[in-house]
């Protein structure tokens, strides 16, 4: 975290670099009337010395005045949280494309039951930042005094530089105001390299179960924010040990198992999350990064473990089947979460498949088994080397190597044999038409048994020519309809 002289200085720097629009916008609000201030996550970031082209107001003026004024300063304006306030627009300056929001002064608060806040629009900035989620995020500047004039009444500035967490009113109104808070508090620990203060962490434990009123989705959206952070652990830690998983997540403090007295096993947790980082340091090897398919994955591969955890003769644990009963606890609590059914599938797939890896033994697989591999993984395929790499935790150096150095063997195979056959498109030698052909049949149950036949035949052995796979297409029918 910066000083406090070094955080004043940043945001002096960042207000420079916005004067060309900002000037603009207090001018044209103040001219009208009315109040405006960049607030929030735009103030923070400018003390950080991080701030983007995203930017954040908030003002006295009501909606209907605020889309007014915005559609003289900009051409493109949208409406689209115009019920909670909120009027956007984007605007070109010096070369940069901004977008910004303004939002009506608000005191929004839930009701005890309700799973959606009560829209309330305020009469000050006071007010306005007295109801927000932390201090850090409570700082504004008034952008209608020319060079802005700096409001911090809650000490957001003092406890940016201590690196705290803290509320401006008491911990129990914020979250009561919005349970999502205590989310948002981890992805804040994680995203900021912020600590939560005692009194938060208490009220968060205190208050875990009131999390249950927000929306599924909501959460979904909060908790991938956090995961796809540069940082996840400090916040998931955070939420582990405040109980708002058991509310959210109940798969991830489940793997805190009991240790066994001989210690046969690994913390199954510490393992997950060490898995979790180690997956994001391999995010290099996939096109689009952060990658919250990845992530997951990490994070929840080994799940299906309480479920399937036995104490065998002579001390030893098994988890037998756990990749199979964790892909299907997988499917249920991503599903429950609102995840996409494209993300629900792919996280699943991988849990299922991760322990594939561990059947090759010194390269002992046949290039059909490692075609098998490819073909299982499909689309997958890469995310399934980052999360067998990560998988390996160990701390026997000479065990780590060797796992490394077998599944460098494994990637060379694939590599091989996807450069001579096109691995990652794998196709019967003889396709439907082909095959109807060849057998003189209509479109059916058998040509698709022929098909399948020919693609495991294709798996097996390889490529084959013309007058190969004919003949053994011929003998696989001869065999069956005999």
């Amino acid at each position: 975290m910066p000083s406090l002289n070094e955080a004043q200085q940043n945001a002096v720097s960042g207000m420079l670099r916005i004067t060309p629009v900002v000037g603009r916008l207090g001018h044209l609000f103040a001219d009208a009337g009315h109040e405006l201030h960049l607030v929030g996550g735009s103030v923070r970031d400018a003390l950080l010395g991080v701030l983007g082209h995203d930017l954040d107001f908030t003002t006295s003026a009501h909606p209907d005045e605020v889309e007014r004024l915005l559609r003289q300063f900009s051409r493109s304006v949208w409406t689209i949280g115009k019920a909670f306030g909120t009027i956007g627009c984007r605007v070109q300056a010096e070369g940069v494309d901004w977008v910004i929001e303004v939002t009506t002064y608000r005191t929004d608060a839930y009701e005890t039951d309700s799973r959606k806040p009560e829209v309330r629009f305020g009469d000050s900035l006071t007010e306005d930042l007295v109801r927000r989620d932390f201090t850090v995020n409570a700082m504004a500047i008034d952008v209608t005094v020319p060079g802005g004039v700096f409001v911090d009444p809650h000490d957001g500035l003092g406890d940016l530089a201590a690196g705290v967490i803290r509320t401006p009113g008491t911990p129990e109104q914020s979250f009561s105001d919005d349970p999502l808070r205590m989310m948002r508090a981890a992805r804040f620990s994680s995203q900021l390299g912020l600590t939560v203060a005692p009194e938060v962490a208490a009220a968060m434990t205190a208050m875990a179960e009131r999390i249950e009123i927000i929306s599924a989705e909501r959460v979904r959206d909060e908790l991938t924010k956090l995961l796809l952070t540069a940082r996840p652990r400090p916040g998931l830690d955070l939420l582990v040990r405040t109980g708002l998983t058991e509310r959210v997540l109940p798969e991830l403090p489940a793997l805190q198992l009991e240790r066994d007295e001989h210690h046969r096993h690994k913390d199954v947790y510490e393992h997950s999350l060490t898995v979790l980082e180690q997956a994001i340091e391999l995010e290099h090897r996939l096109e689009h990064r952060p990658d919250l398919v990845n992530r997951l994955a990490a994070l929840l591969h080994d799940i299906g473990k309480p479920a399937t955890r036995r104490f065998e003769p002579g001390g030893k644990v098994s988890f037998h089947h756990h990749d199979v009963v964790g892909a299907k606890l997988v499917r249920k609590r991503m599903k429950a979460l609102r995840f996409s059914t494209d993300e629900t599938k792919a996280v699943s797939h991988l849990v299922e498949l991760h322990l594939r890896f561990h059947g090759y033994r010194d390269g002992q697989w046949t290039d059909s088994a490692v075609r098998r591999y490819v073909r299982d993984a499909g689309d997958e395929l890469e995310r399934l080397h980052i999360l067998t790499r990560a998988d390996c935790t160990t701390r026997n150096q000479r065990k780590a190597a060797r796992l490394r150095e077998a599944y460098d063997h494994l990637e060379e195979r694939i590599a091989e044999l996807a450069e001579a056959e096109e691995l990652d498109s794998i196709r019967p030698d003889l396709d439907g038409n082909q095959i109807m052909e060849l057998l003189g049949l209509s479109p059916g149950r058998e040509v698709g048994q022929a098909y399948t036949h020919m693609l495991e035949y294709r798996m097996e052995h390889g490529p084959a020519d013309p007058e190969t796979a004919e003949a053994e297409l011929r003998r696989w029918w001869a065999e069956r309809s005999g």
